[in-house]
């Protein structure tokens, strides 16, 4: 069990899945650099966490609701959880987080949603089942069902994070084709991970030459 001066942000989760080395030059090394990936994310964002609430006959909503969970020692802002009355005339938390683009082809926007679920469960003594994304492209939801498999996922990158910032080192770089749309690729310059200390100082020198030329 964590406590509040241990907890680390959800959306550190969703970094840590895409890349390892992301994650801790965020995270630990405090860099961050936008582009228009992630301004499109910032803007979407920011019109989804003005904190507020509705309520209607079957439904209530809050926005930008505050969530923790001290077993995974996570914690962060929901970005929408609405509250469906079931049959019993409780009502059933369902997250919903907002992306910008398309869905991914791998889990990491998923695991940040699941977080979001487990969090809720703990706090409200609760079973969250079933999430959904909303993305900016094609501006509609796509259903996310916590099953053991995510669940276990999430919970084990949970694990890893602590780890990571714990170790305080950051990993290696190593270039694949996520880099090219990763904010961070000039700050993290994988493709001169392989290359010896003389040949990169090298292409440095270089470079300063021919913009004094």
């Amino acid at each position: 069990m964590f406590t509040d001066d241990d907890l680390l942000p959800i959306s550190a989760l969703q970094h840590l899945a895409f890349c390892e080395r992301q994650c801790a030059l965020i995270h630990l090394e405090g860099a961050w650099a936008e582009n228009v990936l992630t301004a499109e994310g910032r803007v979407l964002h920011d019109r989804a966490d003005e904190p507020s609430a509705e309520t209607r006959r079957d439904r209530k909503t809050a926005r930008a609701l505050r969530i923790r969970s001290l077993r995974l020692g996570i914690s962060g802002i929901a970005d929408v959880v609405e509250f469906h009355r079931n049959a019993n005339g409780g009502w059933q938390p369902f997250p919903v987080e907002y992306k910008r683009g398309r869905p991914k082809p791998d889990h990491c926007d998923w695991v940040q949603l699941c977080a979001q679920a487990l969090c809720l469960e703990e706090m409200l003594a609760a079973t969250v089942p079933l999430g959904a994304m909303f993305y900016g492209q094609p501006r509609r939801r796509q259903e996310v069902a916590f099953d053991g498999a995510l669940r276990r996922e999430t919970e084990q990158l949970c694990m890893r994070l602590h780890e990571l910032i714990d170790a305080a080192q950051t990993p290696q770089a190593c270039y694949d084709a996520r880099c090219d749309n990763c904010s961070l690729l000039a700050l993290c310059l994988p493709k001169t991970a392989k290359r010896s200390i003389p040949h990169y100082i090298e292409d440095i020198l270089r470079f300063a030459r021919e913009e004094t030329t």
